[in-house]
């Protein structure tokens, strides 16, 4: 059988397959942590002007099957998984995992049949292990943000996410019990009717679109009508992974080596080593330095306004319009900005909502400092990744008080393994949680909130704890 034909039919027998007994423990741990995250970034999410257009938008669809997060309405399972979707990318403060941003495009629409199925808590926690595992495997099977090409950074030409459409429809199918063949052909019609990468594209303008990525909405719409069409009965392409004329091709990555989505698919699952999770709500290329920034800060009770200027060493793409951008005009835009980033961290304000409020946006203190923060690229970049791609190498100094504060950092906090200094314990995420869903939900029912979540393998009936996430 043709290897692409192979990996058709291998990940749907890894999907209809696959039990909740069959996943290792570091495996559950993990998907419960990425779901606690998710579900406190997205009731944060409701106090960002994405969030609400999502929300909006969401209720357009009518029916009250399913909660979206942070408010009080509910929609049908298409509209809630649309907001949530959009809920809790907003703040850009979701959990990172290869190709890049997973959870906000795999979660919300098995979040939304689970809800509605009564399913257990279980069925959730494995459709979504299996969602980023399958996201993981076809995303390192193509081309990524970070490759090196004759010893430099060198981003693809054609970029983003769109391939979390199989994760995110492979979830579905799980959730509704679906035969592989049919999970097939849901795998098969999702490839059809991806989105684009067009995350180059957006990379390269300033002032950005503020739909960042892609519109996470849209791709959870294209996994619960790939997996519904395949119980419908349509039927897929078998040779939709072939690279000549198949979903390589036209989704424009450069490389297609699908060795890395077969080699021990069932028998070794590789997400957990490599999720990592956000401290800071701005995009992951900014968390190292803004960990040496805090140390200086914190270890020398330096003021704003005592900074003559900031200098950090980044990482070796990030020459980019996206990144280089000081012109705020939206707050999405301080999601992204290098400078913008370092000067509102520098005023260390709660790591959560209130960093991306207007006012503290547009601060007029952190605009003046924006203007005294410049940024190189880090000389050993490309080196240190070749070695530990998991390695974020970043030096930053601060000038001030007619000195220089000096501190460096290997790995940006929220990566990294059980142990380690630079890893997010799960005690962190709840606290994370805490500040997230408190700017919305009330203290008592946010701790409740989270005791469930962590409780989730244990959970009956999904909808119980997914209520919760709302006002209602």
């Amino acid at each position: 059988m043709d290897m692409n034909e192979q990996v058709l039919d291998d990940l749907s027998a890894f999907v209809a397959d696959t039990r909740f007994e069959d996943l290792p423990a570091a495996v559950v741990d993990e998907t419960v942590r990425i779901i606690l995250d998710s579900v406190g970034c997205g009731i944060a999410g409701t106090t960002h002007k994405r969030g609400q257009i999502g929300v909006d938008y969401g209720r357009m669809q009518a029916g009250t099957e399913a909660t979206i997060l942070g408010t009080g309405h509910r929609a049908s399972i298409l509209g809630a998984a649309f907001a949530n979707a959009e809920l809790i990318n907003a703040l850009d403060h979701d959990a990172v995992l290869p190709p890049g941003h997973v959870c906000p495009y795999v979660l919300p629409g098995a979040l939304a049949l689970a809800e509605t199925r009564h399913a257990s808590g279980r069925e959730l926690i494995l459709a979504t292990a299996l969602a980023h595992e399958i996201s993981w495997r076809i995303g390192k099977a193509m081309d990524y943000l970070r490759d090196i090409r004759d010893g430099k950074v060198e981003p693809p030409p054609v970029w983003g996410f769109a391939s979390t459409i199989f994760g995110a429809t492979a979830a579905i199918s799980k959730l509704q019990g679906q035969p592989a063949e049919v999970v097939g052909n849901a795998l098969s019609i999702a490839a059809m009717i991806s989105p684009v990468n067009a995350a180059a594209s957006w990379r390269q303008h300033a002032p950005p679109t503020t739909i960042k990525y892609m519109l996470g909405g849209w791709l959870a719409h294209g996994a619960i009508t790939a997996a519904h069409m395949a119980g419908f009965g349509h039927r897929g392409d078998r040779q939709i992974f072939e690279p000549e004329y198949g979903y390589p091709r036209f989704i424009g990555t450069r490389r297609w080596e699908p060795e890395h989505i077969l080699d021990k698919l069932g028998s070794e699952w590789r997400f957990p080593s490599e999720s990592s999770f956000k401290p800071y709500p701005h995009c992951r290329v900014l968390h190292a330095p803004l960990d040496a920034l805090n140390q200086i800060i914190d270890q020398n009770r330096i003021t704003p306004d005592e900074i003559e200027g900031i200098k950090a060493w980044v990482e070796g793409f990030l020459e980019r319009p996206l990144w280089m951008n000081r012109d705020i005009t939206d707050v999405t835009d301080a999601q992204f900005s290098i400078a913008h980033g370092l000067a509102l961290g520098a005023h260390q304000f709660l790591r959560g909502p209130e960093w991306q409020k207007p006012e503290r946006v547009y601060d007029p203190s952190v605009m003046r400092l924006m203007e005294k923060v410049e940024h190189v690229i880090h000389p050993d970049y490309a080196d240190s990744l070749t070695k530990d791609r998991a390695s974020r190498p970043t030096r930053v100094e601060v000038r001030a008080r007619g000195q220089v504060f000096v501190a460096e950092r290997s790995h940006p906090k929220g990566s990294g393994a059980p142990g380690s200094d630079s890893y997010m314990t799960t005690a962190d995420l709840v606290e994370k949680f805490r500040v997230n869903a408190e700017a919305v939900l009330a203290e008592d029912r946010a701790r409740q909130l989270a005791d469930r979540l962590l409780g989730l393998a244990d959970a009956d009936d999904v909808s119980d704890v997914v209520k919760l996430a709302g006002t209602g």
